[in-house]
């Protein structure tokens, strides 16, 4: 069952959120922080008291199977580009025992349906190359529209 998030989820949702966090430092080590400091956990409930921030987990009698951590953006016009609002997901994750059930795709459908409502029509997300949630997010449909690229010096 997918539901909004409350207070007594950002344990569990903050043990995903470590995963998350670990991947990326295995990923660049050189960019991310090892470790799960407080810092990082109260951000969870930072986005439970934010009215443009929303969690939303997939509820497996109790346990927190996957979460994904959204911002409902809006964005005023300006010289460069016209006003936009758009849906962008912050973080998503399957804890490891539920992943290639259909979780992520059902947290995805999830983010569709509460982005419509808002009116808003895109939702964004940025990935790190060394993802392998990349396959994942092309068969939900997104597809790429920039690229952040670096030079070692």
């Amino acid at each position: 069952m997918i539901r909004s998030a409350t207070d007594s989820d950002i344990p569990q949702i903050n043990r995903l959120r470590e995963q998350v966090n670990s991947l990326h430092v295995e990923g660049r080590p050189d960019i991310f922080k090892p470790g799960f400091c407080q810092e990082l956990q109260d951000h969870a409930a930072w986005y439970l008291q934010s009215e443009n921030n929303e969690i939303f987990v997939d509820d497996r009698d109790g346990e927190i199977a996957g979460m994904v951590m959204v911002d409902y953006i809006s964005r005023p016009e300006t010289p460069y580009g016209y006003a936009r609002e758009f849906c962008h997901i912050a973080e998503i994750c399957v804890d490891g025992k539920w992943r290639r059930k259909g979780v992520a795709h059902e947290l995805m459908e999830h983010v569709r349906t509460e982005a419509r409502k808002r009116g808003m029509k895109r939702i964004e997300l940025d990935v790190w190359a060394f993802n392998d949630a990349l396959g994942f997010y092309e068969a939900e449909g997104f597809r790429v529209f920039r690229r952040f690229m670096e030079c070692d010096l």
